[in-house]
């Protein structure tokens, strides 16, 4: 974005290698440095007795979900954390930070970092996962976004053409399952359709203002950007020409997304401190198609990009903000189910589990909770 609406994060730029490093063998060699702590410890269950009294034990509430604790505590970013997310299967996180480094990690057992993608000479401000869960697609301040192989490290694609930092990133055909194409949104104004079998861009939408945030429809044929023009843009792929206007944030968009189990809902945050639903059927009986404001998640002077996110059911919605919290609400009634604390600065991305009533959270304080709703 605009250095007048918020903070570039390019600090802790490096020479790094374009490759996976440190990806913990078979052995259990190579260690990564990031690590996870589990705040409450697993409690007994019925079954559990007492070696020495041979009694039952009961303690603690229901566990509702496989992670080892309650909450889960991961750390290992030296810079703070712009993205995180679940990878289809749930069996995996990715994280990006502005210290130029992408961390996968499991999420069960002690949550190992087993892998780090070096290749972005500036701050990563978005990390995807691909619809196959094999592939992470990330975008960076050093103007690219890069395709890359989660298992082997290996660097897919590089696209190079914005000209300007690249604020966002998503998969193109989510719902088709194709894993060779995505998009790109940069403060140059443009959102870029790529290709991997192809050199350069397949597209080009010129929308002539700074783009804060990019998401497409399950069927891929329609592209929503955010802007500091505070609006919501639907693009036709084909035509790369305005199908839907969303207006009523009163500020710049900071982050959408499209609920991913039903493609019917688009959630944005603004720097106007609300978070909007949004009706992308094509017979919408609100002729603005903004069905609900969400209140209770302000942002701050930083001007981060805060990024929102559906649970798997769309019965709640979720969002970081400025108070170091995370905020959930009840989707229909508007109401806040969950403000949950724990982080020390801004909370720039929240993410639902796929399968199990489990919630993910980055921050600013260079960490990451893992808890069971």
């Amino acid at each position: 974005m605009s250095d007048h609406k918020r903070k570039a994060s390019t600090e802790g730029a490096v020479n790094a290698t374009d490759a996976i490093t440190n990806i913990k063998s078979s052995n259990g060699a190579n260690q990564l440095q990031g690590t996870a702590v589990a705040l409450i410890k697993r409690p007994k269950t019925d079954g559990d007795r007492s070696e020495n009294e041979g009694t039952i034990v009961r303690a603690g509430p229901k566990r509702t979900s496989g992670l080892l604790a309650p909450i889960m505590h991961l750390t290992g970013h030296t810079k703070e954390i712009t993205s995180c997310r679940f990878s289809p299967s749930g069996e995996h996180i990715a994280s990006a930070s502005t210290d130029t480094k992408i961390f996968l990690w499991n999420t069960y057992g002690d949550c190992a970092n087993y892998g780090a993608l070096q290749g972005h000479k500036s701050g990563v401000l978005e990390v995807q996962w691909m619809p196959g869960g094999a592939r992470v697609l990330t975008a960076s301040a050093d103007k690219t976004v890069i395709l890359w192989d989660a298992t082997t490290g290996e660097r897919l694609k590089r696209g190079k053409r914005h000209t300007a930092p690249v604020n966002s990133c998503c998969p193109l055909s989510w719902g088709t399952g194709d894993d060779s194409l995505f998009a790109s949104a940069s403060d140059d104004g443009t959102a870029l359709l790529w290709d991997i079998r192809q050199r350069h861009p397949a597209a080009t939408i010129d929308h002539n203002t700074p783009l804060t945030s990019i998401a497409a429809s399950l069927s891929g044929d329609i592209v929503y950007t955010g802007s500091l023009d505070n609006n919501i843009t639907g693009w036709d792929v084909r035509t790369l020409s305005p199908v839907h206007v969303l207006r009523g944030h009163s500020d710049t968009v900071m982050g959408i997304v499209i609920s991913s189990k039903t493609g019917n809902y688009l959630l944005s945050t603004s720097l106007d401190s609300t978070v909007r639903l949004w009706d992308l059927r094509p017979y919408c009986r609100n002729p603005n198609r903004c069905e609900r404001v969400f209140v209770g998640a302000p942002h701050g002077f930083e001007k981060n990009l805060i990024r929102p996110a559906f649970d798997k059911d769309e019965a709640m919605v979720a969002s970081g903000s400025a108070d170091r919290t995370l905020t959930a609400w009840n989707i229909r009634s508007g109401e806040i189910k969950y403000k949950l604390p724990g982080h020390k600065g801004c909370v720039t991305q929240v993410d639902f589990h796929p399968r199990e009533p489990i919630v993910l959270s980055a921050s600013v304080d260079r960490s990451m909770f893992l808890g069971e709703l």
